[in-house]
């Protein structure tokens, strides 16, 4: 999974005010009437005022701090299951039911691709804990239990960050059907 993507906002879209160090920031990521996936930045406070204009994939607040000097702002607007997952899983960044469960269904997803590691549960059971590969660090992510639900509500999410899934190739005029086997 890989998207474009504007990197956090410096002002409010809301009021126009420019953050400052310790804003407490809401974050939107929208997929638009017209298919794009923007991100969309508000201080907490003014962020109902937020119009999304589309279907809201999931939101979340964090503490602003400026980039530092050295950020590749390049690479920051290449948004990849990965930095999706470090950015929804940073302790500065407040849990919501629709964040948790996408951080938890991006840490099976990196699990597979041997990004994350995992190394059991938490001593209450609630949380699972994964170590970065690269980078060491370990995440707590929610124990959510796997059912047909949280795959529903995953794949709504992810429709709206990726688009809706191609449907199947039809076979051309004339081509033997699923259902008509082929003459031997």
């Amino acid at each position: 999974m890989e998207l474009n993507l504007q990197p956090r906002a410096l002002s409010c879209a809301v009021s126009g005010r420019p953050f400052a160090e310790g804003d407490r920031v809401a974050s939107l990521l929208v997929r638009t009437d017209a298919g794009d996936v923007v991100r969309m930045d508000a201080l907490e406070a003014e962020s109902a005022a937020l119009p999304p204009r589309g279907f809201v994939a999931c939101r979340w607040v964090q503490i602003f701090k400026f980039p530092p000097a050295e950020v590749n702002a390049e690479r920051n607007l290449k948004l990849t299951a990965e930095t999706l997952f470090l950015t929804l899983s940073d302790p500065s960044t407040e849990a919501t039911p629709e964040t948790d469960r996408l951080v938890r269904f991006l840490a099976l997803l990196l699990e597979r691709k041997r990004v994350l590691r995992p190394r059991g549960r938490t001593p209450d059971g609630a949380r699972d804990r994964y170590e970065h590969a690269r980078t060491k660090q370990l995440f707590e992510v929610p124990a959510i239990e796997i059912t047909p639900e949280f795959f529903v509500a995953v794949r709504e999410q992810l429709t709206v960050l990726v688009g809706e899934p191609k449907p199947a190739a039809s076979w051309a005029a004339g081509t033997p059907s699923a259902a008509t086997p082929a003459p031997v």
